[in-house]
């Protein structure tokens, strides 16, 4: 049966790098300590971005969508560059293989290799279910936005998996081209790694839990090589993300994140 084109794109949205977030699951209070008292909310978020991302990164991941009855596995390689940029490629399976998208700034393409088109994709996406996941598509390309778009309140510390961490609410600016209107983040005061994110709307409820495990040194930096994201009220329902790879802070020039390269990668 061929599939539809607008099926085939709503299946195709937004292939977005993937950065890893860091989080686990076990949350112990413990009192706030002096090292709130020397670093802004906003700062230690601006900290934790950079952490994350480096000034250009390269990372082979493969996703897998688990359902109560079913799995589906997708494989991808991604480049960024800076909070601007970033190009990836899906490589697996064979009915997606070559497809590919690009970002820059707010803007974002998918290209479409079955029938060689490229398609610009709407801000009002954004929303929308990333290729059937549990993450939307503002969560994978908008991830600097928790940066810029959303003003930051230091609750706490917490204990998270043995590790102390500053717990920040953002809550997202008037107007902002935003999804989420509340985001939770648990940041390791030593290392500046997301540890734990929790996402609400806008009437202050959980809607999903980010948490990864796994932690170890790729590329000259700390990541979770495993990630999950689990939706609040769908039981059995989960996106777990793997990291086999990644390189950081090399030389990429901004041109490589052009639509001519979008249909050139190949795997």
């Amino acid at each position: 049966m061929r599939m539809s084109l607008l099926n085939y794109v709503k299946l195709t949205l937004s292939f977005a790098i993937f950065l890893p977030v860091l989080s686990m699951a076990a949350v112990t209070k413990t009192d706030v300590g002096p090292e709130l008292e020397t670093r802004s909310a906003k700062e230690i978020v601006a900290l934790s971005d950079k952490q994350m991302r480096g000034e250009s990164s390269y990372t082979v991941a493969t996703m897998n969508i688990i359902r109560p009855d079913w799995t589906r596995s997708m494989s991808m390689k991604s480049w960024t560059k800076g909070q601007d940029l970033s190009l990836v490629l899906v490589t697996a399976p064979a009915k997606n293989k070559g497809s590919a998208s690009l970002k820059r700034k707010k803007e974002m393409w998918n290209w479409i290799p079955s029938i060689e088109r490229v398609i610009k994709i709407a801000p009002s996406m954004l929303s929308q279910s990333w290729m059937g996941s549990d993450f939307t598509n503002d969560d994978l390309i908008n991830q600097s936005s928790i940066v810029v778009d959303y003003t930051h309140t230091l609750v706490k510390e917490e204990m998270v998996d043995g590790d102390n961490s500053y717990v920040i609410d953002a809550f997202s600016k008037e107007d902002a081209p935003v999804v989420w209107s509340k985001v939770r983040l648990w940041i390791s005061t030593k290392s500046y790694l997301q540890r734990r994110v929790e996402f609400y709307d806008e009437s202050d409820a959980l809607i999903n839990t980010m948490e990864t495990f796994d932690v170890k040194q790729l590329g000259g930096r700390l990541i979770a090589t495993r990630m999950t994201m689990v939706p609040a009220e769908k039981p059995g329902n989960k996106t777990e993300m793997i990291t086999h790879e990644a390189q950081f802070d090399f030389e990429l020039g901004d041109d490589f994140f052009s639509q001519q390269q979008m249909r050139a990668l190949r795997d």
